[in-house]
């Protein structure tokens, strides 16, 4: 391991807004972390958690969680919301398979999944994070009617993840087989990752799709 991510690790340790496989108890995070009721939105594998310091900065009166396993990505995410003062912003250093164990029942409001890893290979189709193990996962910490949200420029997933809706008798609400195909006029879906920047450069088509448990 190089030395700079060696210091990146060390520094995370001290952040504030960072809580590396102990978060606050579940159920708790409103009253032990946020201090307010404001819906908590999380998102999943954020990586430098790009959407998730921006949907903080739009969306003031909304709380935010990224989680992801990888430190030194998590560690640039995470100093830019301090940097920016961002008190609507908290991070988890964790395993996703684990978040039942970081969220109470209803504690999360919404539910973010941007270009996650597609696992290409049947043999790893329950890595997705769209298949059910994962769909079972989200229903345990997921308010009523909340809504989970996934981009993609990944055309097999995002087909994966339509056929999976289907068969867990999911609520489609929204598809969009070109994001940007037509003028979006939609500011959630306005935010662009550097690597979907990159994605676009390449030709490659992002896919959208919104959808509830029943």
């Amino acid at each position: 391991m190089s030395k700079g991510k060696l210091a990146k690790f060390a520094e995370l340790a001290t952040f504030s807004n960072v809580f590396e496989y102990e978060p606050p108890p579940k159920g708790r995070w409103h009253a032990d972390y946020f201090k307010n009721n404001n819906p908590i939105a999380l998102e999943l594998a954020c990586g430098k958690a790009e959407y998730t310091i921006e949907l903080a900065l739009r969306f003031p009166e909304q709380n935010f969680v990224g989680i992801d396993i990888k430190g030194a990505r998590l560690w640039r995410g995470a100093k830019t919301a301090l940097d920016l003062n961002l008190r609507n912003v908290a991070f988890v250093r964790h395993r996703i398979e684990l978040i039942a164990e970081i969220f109470g029942p209803d504690e999360i409001a919404e539910i973010w999944i941007t270009f996650p890893d597609p696992y290409p290979k049947k043999s790893k189709a329950k890595k997705r994070l769209t298949s059910p193990r994962f769909l079972n996962l989200y229903r345990q910490v997921l308010k009523e009617a909340g809504m989970i949200h996934l981009k993609t420029d990944d055309r097999n997933l995002f087909e994966f993840t339509r056929e999976t809706l289907a068969e867990e008798q999911c609520i489609v609400h929204e598809i969009i087989e070109d994001l940007y195909a037509a003028p979006i006029g939609n500011q959630l879906l306005e935010i662009k990752t550097t690597y979907e920047k990159e994605y676009l450069e390449a030709g490659r088509t992002i896919r959208y799709l919104r959808f509830s448990f029943i």
